[in-house]
């Protein structure tokens, strides 16, 4: 919990600096390329969550791998964070960013699960689907393929979730049949 305050209060500073700047779009693109690297890299996430390894050590491996690729004030609150002894939370800083970002530019985040990958017509269906239910004009769409779906999706929107997915609907008929009695005597 207090790392979720902590990464939350150093994201809105972020936010609002990068905006006062007039690069929040630049940040916004760091920071989901720290949180890429993160998460496709957990031997990353661990060095930077380990009290052993010195903190100049992993701002040294910080510099070294983002130095040249980010802004100068996405660098400066890797610095900043890794001087503070804050390089831990790092990665929730960025995912706070991002979801930062996304509230004040207006964007609505969906999760849509389908047992098979989107095409583009899908997508776009979908897309305004999420759009109908936020009332928002953008929308950034996290695709997830479930073969255990077996067919249909479930969408994600804010805390609403709608689901059409066979394996859905079987849970459901499952549920009604063990609750629903029989009546003896027919």
């Amino acid at each position: 919990m207090l790392e979720f305050r902590a990464a939350s209060r150093y994201a809105k500073s972020l936010l609002s600096l990068a905006e006062e700047q007039g690069v929040l779009d630049e940040v916004n693109r760091d920071m989901l390329l720290f949180t890429k690297v993160c998460d496709e890299n957990r031997e990353f996430a661990m060095v930077l969550k380990n009290p052993i390894i010195k903190h100049d050590k992993k701002l040294n491996i910080l510099e070294a791998l983002f130095g040249k690729k980010m802004h100068k004030l996405s660098i400066a609150i890797l610095t900043l964070s890794t001087k503070k002894n804050r390089e831990a939370i790092l990665p929730a800083i960025a995912k706070q960013f991002h979801i930062q970002y996304n509230v004040f530019k207006g964007i609505e985040d969906a999760v849509i699960k389908t047992s098979i990958p989107l095409t583009d017509s899908l997508r776009n269906e979908f897309e305004n689907i999420v759009k109908s239910i936020s009332g928002k004009k953008e929308v950034e769409m996290e695709e997830i393929i479930d073969e255990t779906l077996i067919g249909g999706y479930i969408l994600k929107v804010g805390d609403k979730q709608i689901d059409s997915s066979v394996s859905g609907k079987l849970k459901r008929i499952r549920k009604d049949i063990t609750i629903n009695k029989y009546i003896k005597g027919f």
